[in-house]
């Protein structure tokens, strides 16, 4: 979460609505959540598992989808249980 975060930096430019390339050509250092979260997704996906907030970031990072659009559905889904039983 600091300053010097490549990670934060990465986020901050995009919810400015920056392109990954462009951010990503600027910096001399790789941000490492970039390709986890591309990782991640591919996981979920593979077992099956629901991870809605990932999802999203997948979509901001990987495809551009404009991060204020993230937020607005993130906020809207339907509550369910986080636990498999309830």
């Amino acid at each position: 979460t600091g300053g010097l975060s490549r990670n934060r930096t990465v986020g901050v430019e995009l919810g400015r609505g920056r392109a990954l390339a462009d951010i990503e050509a600027e910096m001399e250092m790789v941000a490492e959540g970039v390709k986890t979260t591309k990782a991640v997704k591919q996981l979920s996906e593979s077992l099956g598992v629901e991870m809605p907030i990932c999802d999203q970031m997948y979509e901001v990072i990987h495809r551009g989808k404009p991060a204020g659009t993230v937020a607005r559905e993130l906020m809207v889904r339907e509550l369910r249980s986080e636990r498999e039983h309830d």
